[in-house]
Order: C-alpha cells, then structure tokens, then sequence
C-alpha cells in the first residue's frame, strides 16, 4: 500500500516537473522537434481545422497571423500538465517557432491530444505577442475561445475579437475551454 502511494507521488511529481522543465528550456534537444518536423505538423494540423471547422477559411483570411500547435498533449494523474510545440505562421509562411506549457491540479486521469490554434486578428496583437519573452494567455493577452453556435456555425462577431482560439480533439471543435494561465515561449528552430 505505500508503494502504491510512493509511485503515485513520483508520477505526479513527474508530470509536474515537464511543463515546468520544458518551459525553462531544461528538455533535452534530442527530444524536441526539428523545424522541419514541426512545419510538417503545422501542415497536417491546418488541414483538419480547415476540413473540421466549418467557416474556418474566413477566420483563417481575417487573421494577421496564425499560432499553430499541432498535437498538444496534456496528461494527468491529480496533477497535470500539457505541452506542445508550433509555428507562427503570416502570410501562409513560418516566421517563428513556440512552446505551450501549462500545468493543472485537480481530479484528472489520463491523457489527450488536441490541436490549438490561435488567430491575431489585429495587428497591435500580433506586435505585442511578438515582442514578448514569455506570453501568458489571461495576463498579456486574452484569447476568446470560439464555440460553435446554433446549426453547427461559427460565431463570427468573435471575428471582432484581437485574438480567436480554437481546440480540435478527435472528436472536432472542443467547447468550454480556456487557455488562461498557458504560458507560451519562443524556441530556437
């Protein structure tokens, strides 16, 4: 029975200590992907928001730049935690690599994979995400979260909104989600 108890502190400490390890640039390279790789993610991630999300092509046309995160896995056993790497992509092209890191307590087992993808959808957002060394979601700037609304439909008066967020599961668009507190940190690729 204190085995049982001793591993499961050591899992939650673990999953812990990788966000925390991976936002500090402490993960070994070895284990990061390659530029090439993450574009080739961004890539696969882009076409199923397009073939997922319908009315995606006018908040994709809208946006001044788009953050993709492909394949974002989050893990949890009491404590949790989520990463994932990406692109900034403006004009159709990649101008920047990212890191998304967060950490979570409360009761969750398991594990997840999604794709985030965040639109800036005005200029000045897209300027002050670029400037920063470490941008938090809630703190330097505010992403609303796009739910699909009556008729399977996007909100598009969101459009209005400097940044739009979305999170596709295996199941399509994930709904009441929040990014407040995920920390997002450029990577050299």
């Amino acid at each position: 029975m204190m085995r049982m108890a001793h591993l499961r502190n050591a899992i939650a400490g673990s999953l812990l200590a990788l966000p925390v390890l991976a936002g500090s640039g402490f993960v070994a390279t070895a284990d990061a992907a390659t530029a090439r790789e993450i574009d080739a993610s961004v890539d696969a991630a882009m076409e199923r928001f397009d073939r997922e999300v319908q009315g995606a092509d006018e908040f994709l046309k809208a946006a001044k730049g788009i953050l993709i995160f492909p394949s974002v896995v989050k893990a949890g056993f009491g404590i949790g935690g989520e990463y994932g790497e990406g692109a900034l992509r403006i004009g159709g092209k990649t101008v920047d690599y990212y890191n998304i890191v967060s950490a979570s307590v409360g009761f969750q087992i398991g594990a997840e994979k999604k794709d985030i993808i965040l639109l800036f959808m005005q200029n000045q957002a897209l300027e002050d995400f670029r400037r920063s060394s470490g941008w938090k979601a809630g703190v330097d700037g505010s992403v609303t979260m796009v739910n699909i609304g009556a008729g399977g439909s996007l909100d598009t008066e969101t459009m209005k909104d400097p940044i739009v967020g979305f999170v596709i599961g295996q199941r399509g668009l994930m709904a009441n989600l929040s990014l407040e507190g995920t920390k997002i940190s450029k990577l050299d690729r």
